[in-house]
């Protein structure tokens, strides 16, 4: 039992059981795919597939079963593969930030140059948007985090964090009206 049955099980059942699409797909011969699978048939003691001459007619009750398993392994292999690449990729990849424009203009660009800097492996990536379409980001995973200055408790589904705060000042001169009301400094 191998990988590259459970490949050409997969593939077959997705060419609708057509061999030579399916050892196309998979850059092979069509007889190797088809040994393969009476091998790996032969190895389980049941049928897949059930045939008319060489020809596949339909999946088995057995084969059903086979390939959910099939499909489950597939899966767990697909994790294993994304793990070794994230441990072995930790420096490097692309980090999405969702933001307004205030933040993306005024904010992010000298925190972005020094992440740049420190990880120069790593793509950046700003995205704009009012402060809903940032919590819309977060959640469709457009992007790894958000910042926005409004608050986003209409949004149960995210957690929001104060990272600081705005102070708004009013300047004027010296001599204006207001530098007369009580408060102004």
């Amino acid at each position: 039992m191998n990988l590259h049955q459970f490949r050409f099980v997969q593939e077959a059942v997705r060419r609708n059981l057509n061999l030579t699409e399916a050892a196309k797909a998979l850059h092979t011969s069509q007889p190797g795919v088809s040994k393969a699978i009476i091998e790996f048939e032969e190895e389980l003691g049941v049928e897949i597939f059930s045939r008319h001459g060489k020809r596949l007619k339909r999946v088995t009750e057995p084969g059903q079963h086979v390939l959910k398993s099939i499909d489950l392994i597939m899966r767990e292999l697909g994790n294993l593969k994304r793990i070794g690449e994230q441990y072995s990729a930790q420096d490097s990849g692309t980090f999405s930030i969702a933001t307004t424009h205030t933040q993306a203009r005024y904010v992010l660009p000298v925190h972005v140059a020094k992440l740049r800097k420190v990880f120069p492996k790593v793509n950046v990536s700003l995205h704009q948007g009012a402060p809903d379409q940032v919590a819309k980001m977060v959640l469709d995973e457009v992007a790894e985090i958000g910042i926005a200055t409004e608050s986003l408790a209409a949004y149960p589904d995210l957690v929001t964090l104060p990272c600081y705060e705005w102070q708004h000042v009013l300047v004027i001169p010296g001599g204006h009206p207001l530098a007369q009301k009580s408060g102004s400094r």
